[in-house]
């Protein structure tokens, strides 16, 4: 009889429940998954750095709708990857982790990195287990992949300790597990939409708010339709944007404040109110403000503020109910609304105020000017990355996308260092859908320096990669060159440098040079416009161009500070 290794049988088992890519390190005792895994069909993308390789996947897993595997080494390797478990989670994201664990009959000798990986993976996951039996592997596998694309998308954890992964049995003994269905489909109920209806109609400052959970669905068709029938102003979360087009006239991006505290009717499309919506309270929104939730999770119905209307059901599927409902009525929201009126006025100027610090000629550069000279060039289907704080806040209003799940950030969870991992997932995949798809990585100096590192993942698999480093010299503002060697004659550098400082004028474009790639520093307009014309022309090299920014450039005034504080 023909006999298969446990390392054969989980590739396998990857492969029947479709999952095309894996990222992830070797080592004992998982090099034989990674090899049988490319064996079996599936893309194996090496990384170094196992959160990063965990944040890879976790956006497959959005980009594609089936999860990406993550593959770690015992103790260590696992631990690792907690980071980006817990980030795929807060994010939705449906991610299957495979660590390798110490031999079953070492348990609790001390054995090579033994750590009780199933118990950890339980604060970090939908579902952790492991398989009691090799013939056992295909059906937890296709649980794993079940639960982390079922209902509430999130990360799921299979451990298989080293005797596993070398241990054979027959073929014949291996039982056969099918795909997976797809994740059920739940419509609302008839009676909510009705009320929905009703509550639109009556609403004299509404507002469309446009989340994650939207583009995740592909719910971009039937959100377009229903803009387009009910003449309503919308906002876009971060990984929201790009399911409308920024550029659609109903886009109030840029009067967001003033459209969150005076909208009297909000519909909230797959967006949570969290602390990234402020927690739908005052002073961020108008005391009777009148929520409408659209979730697929019926715990998300009510958190923080009780809603007019609940419905709970695929994003998609309930728009495409509201677009039926609102049909028979004919009613479409006056374009000429005093709401109209406030918002346009607000856009014109805030638009007004980021063109005049976007068109400072002076060097060093401002953030308005980079993103200003960046949005120039970028072609509209490429895909953005973006970390850091002011990088990724101003970015966010300045750097327009087109497309559905063509922005990837720190979402949810906050998470600095997802950029380089996120980017290396959208590359591959975007390789796969269409090769003249560009990746553009916007980093803080700051953020890159958490996986910088992948930079040669990204060259050894010569992935069309731009990483563009928005170099301040630190966390949020940094010294200039001048400043920093002045503190350096008062005395010794841990005790007066300011904690938020970063190495004045890093180099980082020579990392990427150091690898095969192309590195631009660039301190200009001009020089920005030069390098990144030159990095579009490529598309054969990765590159990095490292932008050297005022370390004291800082946003324009806001109305709030960015983070709301819950007084409930």
């Amino acid at each position: 009889m023909e006999e298969i290794t446990g390392a054969q049988i989980i590739a396998e088992a990857l492969r029947a429940q479709n999952v095309e890519y894996m990222f992830g390190i070797v080592g004992v005792p998982v090099i034989e998954v990674a090899m049988a895994a490319q064996a079996a069909g599936i893309k194996y993308i090496g990384m170094r750095n196992e959160q990063a390789a965990c944040y890879a996947a976790s956006a497959v897993g959005y980009l594609t709708g089936r999860p990406g595997a993550c593959l770690v080494v015992s103790g260590p390797g696992l631990i690792h990857a907690l980071g980006g478990m817990a980030n795929a989670n807060m994010n939705c994201w449906p991610v299957v982790v495979v660590g390798g664990s110490s031999d079953q009959n070492q348990e609790t000798m001390g054995a090579f990195q033994e750590f009780p990986q199933v118990e950890a993976c339980r604060l970090y996951s939908k579902f952790s287990a492991r398989p009691s039996s090799l013939e056992a592997i295909p059906a937890v596998v296709e649980k794993a992949v079940r639960c982390s694309t079922y209902g509430r998308p999130g990360a799921c954890y299979i451990d298989i300790p080293g005797d596993m992964v070398n241990g054979r049995v027959e073929r014949a003994k291996v039982r056969v597990v099918p795909c997976c269905l797809p994740p059920p489909v739940s419509l609302a109920e008839p009676q909510a939409i009705s009320q929905v209806v009703a509550v639109l109609q009556q609403a004299k400052r509404p507002l469309l708010i446009i989340g994650k959970g939207a583009a995740y669905a592909h719910a971009e068709s039937n959100i377009q339709n229903l803009l387009d029938l009910t003449g309503f102003p919308f906002l876009p979360t971060p990984m929201g944007k790009g399911v409308v087009p920024d550029s659609h006239p109903n886009c109030v991006a840029a009067a967001r404040s003033r459209a969150l505290q005076q909208a009297d009717v909000i519909l909230l499309l797959g967006a949570r109110l969290n602390w990234m919506l402020h927690f739908g309270v005052p002073p961020r929104f108008h005391p009777n403000v009148k929520f409408i939730q659209v979730d697929l999770c019926a715990e998300e119905l009510g958190n923080n503020v009780r809603p007019a209307v609940a419905l709970l059901g695929d994003v998609n599927s309930v728009v495409e109910q509201l677009l039926s409902a609102l049909k028979q009525n004919m009613w479409k929201y006056p374009s000429d609304t005093e709401w109209w009126s406030m918002l346009k006025e607000k856009i014109q100027s805030n638009e007004q105020t980021t063109k005049e610090l976007a068109l400072q000629s002076s060097v060093p550069m401002n953030y308005y000017t980079v993103f200003h000279h960046v949005r120039e060039l970028l072609p509209k289907d490429c895909v953005i990355v973006s970390e850091g704080a002011n990088t990724m806040d101003i970015g966010r209003t300045m750097l327009h996308n087109y497309l559905p799940r063509h922005r990837l950030d720190a979402g949810t969870f906050g998470t600095m260092g997802v950029g380089l991992g996120f980017a290396i997932a959208a590359a591959v995949v975007a390789r796969e859908e269409d090769p003249a798809k560009r990746v553009v990585c916007v980093e803080g100096d700051s953020a890159f320096g958490f996986s910088g590192m992948e930079v040669e993942t990204i060259c050894r698999y010569n992935l069309p990669i731009i990483i563009i480093v928005v170099n301040n010299n630190g966390i949020y503002s940094g010294l200039d060159k001048d400043t920093w060697k002045e503190m350096e004659k008062i005395g010794d550098l841990t005790s007066v440098a300011p904690p938020v400082s970063l190495l004045p004028e890093a180099r980082y474009e020579q990392v990427m040079a150091a690898f095969g790639g192309r590195g631009f520093f660039v301190q200009t307009p001009a020089e920005l416009q030069e390098a990144l014309r030159k990095c579009l022309a490529d598309p054969e090299k990765p590159c990095l161009i490292n932008v050297m920014i005022d370390p004291a450039s800082d946003r324009k005034q806001q109305d709030f500070p960015w983070l709301t504080r819950s007084n409930l």
